[in-house]
């Protein structure tokens, strides 16, 4: 290249996509431990994601329910929680410090003061009464283990107290004190979600403390967090990080001078990879299929997507707000979706034939095959529906 940077091609980006997601065959994993510290954060606004995630990526992927419950409300060695863009996430229970101090301070500060706005505008008590209420249900929370926001209000009855929310506007409302409140604990880092009621498919779950963690600074936390970012997703442009944080451009810019990343020159600009990631990696994996669900932290990682999705498939692929629906990959790019019906029959369909022959159909069968093995009953909707998805199961 002309500006002297190494130039990372879209072939090379797919192969890092492949060995250090855990999607080629010979770089799956056996845990789901192993799943969340290769992609830093599994997306789970809708839980089951985060199952059909580790599933996708494990050498076994018949153990992924019993091995992910055991992860989460056994060993409780990943913890759900909100995160970056205030999305809830499921991490390493070891990262928690580092994106509490790196992402959920700020976001906190904003969504405690907008409580306290929101309850001073309906007349409801004021930041003393709702400190004593927040003790109140920590304390019991702590007693009870786990427990559902109806159970918490039974401890403390006063986060039943309801307040009006945008009063005279199209969409006020009526909110509990205990509603908004968690959300805010959560995003603090005090709560976090735990078992679900019911499957792992369940949007119903109960409440537990947050895992003590150290308080880190903040400038060291986005270091920290970016440097695995970075380890796991690398090369990506500025925009790809900015996005995929939620930070502002000047903490982008600062955290990479600090970790020292290293600048390449990829087709669409500048992007960067840790100073000891600058050299090629090791030639294409062998071939490989995946069926990722809905916001799986792959299809979901960069801005930018040209490199793996064909701008011509997202409106089939995406729902009105940006969400990715369940995808097929063949080598490092998205080539269609897939759903799974009311009988649990797992249906897919080729958008982008493009070197997708028979070969590739054929693993592409083999990985629907077991899924289909390994979710067995469950039945999966996802929360966020796209075209392709409503139109398979119709």
């Amino acid at each position: 290249m002309g500006d002297g940077l190494r130039h990372i091609d879209v072939a090379e980006r797919r192969a890092r996509l492949a060995l250090r997601h855990r999607l080629a065959p010979a770089a799956r994993v056996t845990t789901p431990e192993a799943v969340a510290d290769a992609l830093v954060a599994l997306h789970a606004s809708d839980p089951a994601t985060v199952f059909l995630t580790v599933g996708a990526r494990l050498a076994d992927p018949a153990e992924t329910v019993t091995q992910t419950d055991r992860a989460l409300y056994a060993d409780r060695t990943l913890v759900r929680m909100h995160g970056m863009r205030h999305t809830v996430f499921v991490f390493p229970t070891g990262a928690t410090g580092v994106v509490h101090a790196s992402t959920g301070i700020a976001v906190a500060a904003r969504e405690r003061a907008a409580l306290l706005k929101d309850m001073a505008r309906a007349g409801a008590p004021d930041a003393a009464w709702l400190k004593e209420v927040e003790e109140s249900a920590l304390a019991g929370l702590a007693r009870l283990g786990q427990a559902t926001s109806a159970e918490l209000a039974a401890e403390e009855p006063r986060l039943q107290e309801r307040f009006v929310y945008a009063a005279g506007k199209p969409y006020e409302g009526r909110h509990s004190v205990g509603t908004r409140l968690l959300k805010v604990l959560g995003v603090e880092g005090k709560v976090v979600r735990g078992r679900p009621l019911g499957s792992f498919t369940s949007n119903q779950f109960r409440w537990a403390l947050a895992p003590r963690h150290p308080e880190l600074p903040a400038d060291q936390a986005q270091s920290d967090l970016l440097r695995q970012w970075l380890a796991a997703c690398g090369p990506a442009t500025e925009a790809d990080l900015k996005w995929w944080t939620g930070w502002r451009v000047t903490d982008v810019r600062r955290a990479l001078t600090a970790i020292g990343a290293r600048k390449v020159a990829l087709d669409e600009g500048t992007g960067y990879v840790l100073g000891d990631d600058v050299e090629a990696v090791p030639g294409p994996p062998e071939p490989w299929a995946a069926l990722l669900p809905g916001l799986d932290p792959t299809a979901m990682g960069w801005q930018g997507r040209d490199w793996y999705l064909a701008p011509e498939l997202r409106p089939a692929l995406f729902d009105y707000s940006g969400n990715v629906g369940p995808t097929v990959w063949w080598n490092g790019r998205v080539v269609g979706g897939w759903a799974q019906r009311a009988d649990g029959e797992i249906v897919w369909r080729i958008l982008d034939a493009c070197g997708v022959g028979s070969e590739a159909e054929a693993a592409i069968a083999s990985r629907a095959a077991a899924l289909g093995s390994w979710l067995g009953p469950a039945r999966v909707t996802p929360r966020f529906r796209t075209p392709l998805e409503k139109e398979l199961v119709s």
